[in-house]
């Protein structure tokens, strides 16, 4: 497919009333993402709000994001956090650690390295869950893959993404912010599993497939290489770069979970 023909016609005009949302997630929903081609060209800009809308979503409109997955050194359990009632998409929802976009700014349109999606999820970590951004630097992100995905979410909203996916193990400081982010917890697989059989929680739906299809069987292989001396964050992380990723099938690949 070429880029031409990837990049979405002209969208219909649809107008929908914001006033009943939250008004800090409003003034959220102008910020301008990065669309973007099924290759993952970036090609223009447009408001999170029309890139978040299904009636775009349905005409192809796709833009990029970043999901963060941060375990703690000391035991490798991850944090989780569960997404605000004010938030417009995916409320109340449990998820991973930071999920988020690159914006269409000089800083986060860097392709090279990862740098842009690197660069916004240490902006995001900040605004979401309270980290100090002294806490944070590129280098802390190991950048594992990329998925590409639509999920459907409350009224007129839904997710159109193709999504980074970092790793990083770091100790972190929490204060969070209320109208992003309503709890948060560290968890071990197990945790995470008992989480998701018990009904009364809900999942963002890409948590749920990353879970599933990648962030499982890696997190296997963090724990099994640790096993024998004991859990050590930058060894256990680059083991599962280096033994499941390097050399394989998913690295820099575009998986589609559509």
């Amino acid at each position: 497919m070429s880029v031409a023909t990837a990049i979405p016609p002209t969208l219909p005009t649809t107008t929908v009333d914001l006033d009943a949302y939250d008004e800090e997630q409003v003034k959220m929903m102008e910020e301008r993402c990065i669309l973007v081609t099924p290759e993952d060209k970036a090609y223009g800009e447009d408001s999170k709000k029309t890139c978040h809308l299904m009636s775009n979503i349905n005409q192809g409109l796709l833009h990029r994001a970043f999901s963060v997955f941060l375990f703690r050194p000391s035991d490798g359990r991850l944090l989780l956090q569960k997404r605000a009632d004010e938030k417009i998409t995916f409320p109340g929802m449990w998820t991973n650690t930071c999920c988020s976009h690159p914006l269409s700014i000089r800083s986060e349109l860097v392709e090279e390295g990862q740098a842009g999606v690197r660069a916004a999820a240490i902006r995001k970590l900040p605004q979401e869950l309270g980290v100090p951004p002294s806490q944070l630097k590129p280098d802390d992100f190991t950048f594992l893959t990329r998925i590409h995905y639509l999920a459907p979410s409350n009224g007129p909203w839904g997710e159109h993404e193709i999504d980074y996916i970092l790793f990083c193990t770091l100790d972190v400081d929490l204060e969070l912010n209320p109208n992003e982010v309503s709890d948060a917890r560290y968890v071990s697989r197990a945790e995470l599993e008992a989480m998701f059989a018990d009904d009364t929680n809900s999942f963002t739906p890409w948590f749920r497939l990353i879970a599933r299809d990648l962030l499982f069987p890696w997190w296997d292989e963090m724990l099994s290489k640790s096993q024998a001396e004991g859990w050590d964050a930058e060894r256990s992380v680059g083991k599962v770069r280096a033994g499941v990723l390097e050399g394989g099938d998913k690295v820099n690949e575009l998986i589609k979970m559509l």
